[in-house]
């Protein structure tokens, strides 16, 4: 099986200078798919590498 690499949430929400709240409404709004492993939530890389294309402006 391929090792897969993942974030918690704060790491994304300093990844992106942007508060962690922010980062949970997105999760709550199931614009990034996440797993939550007792108290934190756990992000796979392909996955927020897939909401940054959506995100991206044009």
């Amino acid at each position: 099986m391929k090792d897969k690499t993942f974030y918690k949430a704060e790491d994304l929400a300093k990844l992106l200078e942007v508060n962690i709240m922010t980062i949970y409404r997105y999760i709550d709004a199931k614009k990034i798919k996440a797993y939550k492993i007792g108290r934190q939530y756990r992000i796979d890389k392909s996955e927020f590498d897939a909401f940054l294309e959506k995100v991206r402006t044009k």
